[in-house]
C-alpha cells in the first residue's frame, strides 16, 4: 500500500533551488519504501500571503492525517529573512490535522551586528524554537549538539544529512583511461555572490597560484552558481599563471557528475562545511578529496570522509599547501578518495530515505 506525503515549500530559489531538488531526489527515494511524496508550494511571493495562506488551507484538506515535509530557510518564507509568517504555515496544516515535519536547512540565524541584523536574528530564533514546538517531528541537517538555540536535544527532533543533488554521483568513482593522462584538476563548485563571493575568488585564485608556483600546470574548473561571473574576476587575477581556467556555468546534474569525475580534487571556500552543504558533499558523493574550512557544524559523518579541514581564517598559501600534496601525492590522494567513498553510505538518497522511514513509521 503507498502511503502519501507531501514536501511543502516556500518561495523559489533563483538560478536553481537546491531544496526542491533535495525534495524531488528524497521523493525518488521514499517510493522504494511504500511512500508517494507530492511537492507543493505556498506562493505568498506572487500571490500575497492573505491569499497563499487561504489557498494552503484549502489544499491541506486533502493532507489530513498525511506526513507534511516542511521546508524551512528564512529566505523561503520573508524576502528579507523575517519568517516569522511560517508560523501561520505550520498552524494552518496542525488545523487540518496533517501530521508536520519541519526540516531545517537553515539550522542557524542569521549573522551580523546592526540593528537590522539583530532584528532578523530574533525573529528567526523565535519562529525556529515555535516551530520545534508546533512539529510532530523535526529534521536537523546538522546534529543538534551543533546548534546554539537548542540547549538539549529536542525529543522530537532528529539529525539527517542532506545528499548530493546528483544522479548516480557513484558513477563518477570509476575514471576513464584518458583521465589518468590529463594535467592536474581542481574542481570549484559554486561560489557566493556579493562581497562573500569577492574574498572566495582572492581565496581561490591565491591558492591556485601558490600550488602552480611549487608543482606546476593545474586544470580549474569553475562550474554552478555564480561561476560565470565570478569567472570573469578568476580570469583577470589568474592571468600569466600555469592555470587552464574552465567557466562552466550552471550545469544539468548529470554534466556535475561528469566534471566531478574529471577532477582530482574540490575545493569548498563557499564558507564552512558541514552536513548540510550540498555541494561539498557533491564532492564526497563523487568519491573526491575535499578541501574545506572546519567550522561550528563541521561534525561526523563530514568528518569521516576525506576532507582535509582547515581552520577558520586558513590563508591561501595554507589551501595551496593542501592541494600540493593532494595533487602530487597519489597514494595521500588515493587514501582521501576511499575516505569519501566509504563516507557516500551516509549521503547517499537510500540512505537518507530509510532514515525518513524509520522515524515516520516509528510515530504511526
Amino acid at each position: 500500500m503507498t502511503e502519501k506525503c507531501v514536501a511543502l515549500l516556500g518561495r523559489k530559489d533563483e538560478p536553481t533551488d537546491a531544496v526542491e531538488e533535495y525534495c524531488h531526489y528524497l521523493g525518488d527515494a521514499l517510493r522504494t519504501h511504500g511512500f508517494e511524496m507530492q511537492v507543493a508550494r505556498v506562493p505568498w511571493a506572487e500571490k500575497g500571503w492573505p491569499v497563499a495562506l487561504r489557498e494552503l488551507k484549502q489544499q491541506a484538506i486533502e493532507w489530513r492525517d498525511a506526513w507534511v515535509l516542511v521546508q524551512y530557510t528564512a529566505l523561503a518564507w520573508s524576502a528579507r529573512g523575517f519568517p516569522l509568517r511560517f508560523l501561520r504555515v505550520l498552524k494552518a496544516l496542525r488545523s487540518a490535522g496533517a501530521r508536520i515535519v519541519v526540516v531545517y536547512h537553515d539550522v542557524q540565524p542569521y549573522a551580523g551586528e546592526r540593528t537590522v541584523d539583530k532584528l532578523r536574528r530574533h525573529a528567526q530564533l523565535r519562529t525556529m524554537s515555535e516551530a520545534l514546538r508546533l512539529a510532530d517531528l523535526a529534521v536537523f541537517t546538522v546534529p543538534m549538539e551543533k546548534l546554539s538555540w537548542i540547549r538539549r536535544s529536542a525529543r522530537n527532533g532528529v539529525f539527517i544529512p542532506v545528499g548530493a543533488n546528483l544522479p548516480s554521483p557513484e558513477s563518477a568513482w570509476v575514471r576513464k583511461p584518458l583521465d589518468l593522462l590529463r594535467i592536474p584538476t581542481i574542481a570549484i563548485y559554486g561560489i557566493t555572490g556579493g562581497n562573500a563571493g569577492v574574498a572566495e575568488i582572492e581565496h581561490i585564485a591565491g591558492a591556485v597560484k601558490y600550488f602552480t608556483e611549487r608543482a606546476g600546470k593545474v586544470r580549474l574548473l569553475v562550474f554552478g552558481r555564480n561561476s560565470e561571473s565570478a569567472g570573469l574576476a578568476m580570469r583577470a587575477k589568474l592571468q600569466k599563471t600555469a592555470v587552464k581556467l574552465e567557466i562552466l556555468g550552471l550545469l544539468p546534474a548529470d554534466k556535475v557528475v561528469e566534471s566531478l569525475r574529471s577532477s582530482d580534487v574540490l575545493l569548498f571556500v563557499r564558507g564552512t562545511i558541514s552536513s548540510r552543504r550540498g555541494s561539498a558533499i557533491a564532492g564526497i558523493a563523487c568519491g573526491l578529496p575535499v578541501v574545506a574550512i572546519a567550522g561550528p557544524e563541521t561534525a561526523t559523518p563530514i568528518a569521516e570522509a576525506g576532507v582535509v579541514l582547515l581552520a577558520a581564517g586558513a590563508s591561501p598559501e595554507e589551501t595551496g599547501e593542501a592541494l600540493v600534496r593532494i595533487l602530487t601525492d597519489g597514494a595521500y590522494r588515493d587514501l582521501l578518495a576511499e575516505r569519501s567513498r566509504s563516507a557516500q553510505q551516509h549521503f547517499s538518497w537510500q540512505a537518507i530515505a530509510a532514515k525518513y522511514v524509520e522515524i515516520l513509521r516509528e510515530q504511526r
